[in-house]
């Protein structure tokens, strides 16, 4: 039996099945509507060492990042419990949240625009549920049960020791990892001190923690022991959004229809271009290691995550019987259908110079937000005196330190430019990083040039340098004057 023969009728570990069970195996919904688990062939080939590769490195950046600090703060915190956040280390607070609100907004925008130029790359190169499923999840599946036709014949047989054995220590595992991911999960959200703080102290200490704990694990388990690519298919909106967004210029994995239609058997020695035959010989490898369940050939679906594991099968055949790799390929429908080289054109150039834009743009929200936030604020109930001809006003004032070093700052009133600022203490007032600092001063004006009972005046904060930081509109109240 030649090597391709041996394709058309053997699956993983050598052992022999009928060619239609393939077909049948597969697919993640029965004709009755009743969920069909899909056992996929573990994948190999060159898309997915490189896959491998930058999932290793996103793995390393999520257990890695709770761990690293930048100038003593974390490098990414979403603390909303307590309104403390981070990002690359730079505090942020609830004042600031217009900022993460157009962020988000720019990353939608960003998301919205890469699917149309690019397709689904995300979801079968970035996207974490893949990365946890595909290079953990199911690796560790791959390694206790076996491949594809062991994980089927495993499935169908009785539960006897082997099968207890080899669910229980699997299952197991997954509940282990389940709660690690969790843990880490909960540094992004509290920090990895206050983690291991509450892990020492016990889960008697931390009810409310531990149930929360609990929670969270069994739902990650839930995911990637069972929900698996049902996530992708059902759940998911950027999936559904996707469908949405994709034309025929845009890039995803693509059968190369006019190329590979009409399909055939493989035979020896035989002129398939003479016999009316397309390069594709059938084989289904394409279909088998699909984690989504799909046949590629049907054309672009909603369940395709763009992982490439058809690309490396059918790649893989295509080298074993001689004809061209790239039957199945990252293309554009056009491409297929104009049969055309690959060109990345004035519209990709036009959106990609547009994302890089919007990083820019991403990047300016979240640095250009001001050193420091002050607000002067009249007390309540608090009212102008007179003295020696100058009308006083008192406020007080909260400043927030948005920087990662200690701020000396004084205070002017920028606009009229001759109001005389009091100091109930020093003019140079400290504030510590990331801290908020309050106190009370007077402002005066001479009582001759107060035209309005209320007007507006403008506070400035200044550092040692004499820059202007930060301003503050309030008002200035003085006697009522009656105009004519």
């Amino acid at each position: 039996m030649s090597d391709i023969e041996e394709i058309e009728v053997r699956g993983g570990q050598g052992q022999v099945l009928d060619p239609e069970t393939y077909r049948d195996s597969i697919g993640t919904m029965e004709q009755s509507g009743k969920r069909k688990w899909v056992f996929p062939r573990k994948p190999k080939g060159r898309y997915t060492n490189y896959r491998n590769v930058v999932s290793y490195i996103l793995l390393l950046i999520y257990f890695a990042v709770p761990f690293i600090k930048i100038n003593g703060n974390p490098l990414l915190l979403f603390n909303v419990i307590d309104r403390e956040f981070f990002i690359f280390g730079q505090p942020f607070y609830p004042q600031d949240f217009f900022i993460l609100t157009l962020g988000a907004i720019a990353s939608l925008i960003f998301i919205i625009v890469f699917t149309i130029a690019f397709g689904r790359i995300f979801c079968g190169w970035i996207c974490p549920q893949t990365i946890f499923l595909e290079m953990i999840f199911r690796k560790i599946e791959y390694a206790i049960e076996g491949d594809r036709n062991r994980q089927m014949k495993l499935d169908r047989q009785e539960w006897n020791s082997e099968k207890i054995w080899k669910r229980g220590l699997k299952w197991s595992i997954y509940i282990i990892i389940s709660l690690i991911i969790t843990h880490f999960m909960f540094m992004y959200i509290v920090g990895y001190e206050e983690v291991l703080r509450i892990i020492s102290e016990g889960p008697f200490a931390h009810p409310t923690n531990f149930i929360v704990m609990v929670l969270l694990t069994a739902a990650f388990y839930f995911v990637f022991a069972w929900f698996r690519e049902q996530v992708c298919t059902l759940v998911c909106p950027y999936g559904r959004l996707q469908g949405v967004l994709i034309d025929k210029d845009t890039i995803n994995v693509f059968y190369d229809f006019k190329r590979g239609e009409n399909r055939a058997k493989w035979r020896k020695g035989e002129d398939r271009e003479a016999a009316g035959k397309g390069d594709c010989i059938d084989c289904h490898q394409c279909v088998v290691v699909c984690p989504t369940g799909i046949d590629i050939r049907d054309g672009q679906q909603l369940e395709c995550v763009n992982c490439t594991a058809c690309i490396d099968a059918c790649d893989e055949v295509m080298e074993k019987v001689g004809l061209p790799k790239g039957l199945i390929r990252y293309a554009s429908e056009n491409e297929i259908e104009k049969q055309t080289e690959f060109k990345f054109t004035g519209r990709m150039k036009g959106f990609t110079i547009f994302l890089v834009l919007l990083v820019g743009f991403l990047g300016y929200l979240l640095y250009n937000r001001g050193e420091m936030e002050a607000k002067f604020i009249k007390p309540a109930g608090s009212t102008f005196f007179v003295r020696d001809g100058k009308i006083t006003n008192t406020y007080n004032y909260t400043f927030l330190n948005k920087t990662n070093e200690k701020k000396v700052v004084t205070i002017k009133v920028v606009e009229p430019s001759h109001g005389e600022v009091i100091y109930s203490a020093s003019s140079k007032i400290p504030v510590e990083r990331d801290k908020i600092s309050k106190g009370t001063i007077n402002i005066s004006f001479p009582e001759n040039e107060m035209k309005l009972s209320k007007q507006n005046i403008t506070i400035g904060v200044y550092d040692t340098n004499g820059k202007l930081i930060d301003s503050y509109q309030t008002y200035f109240e003085g006697p009522f004057k009656l105009q004519f």
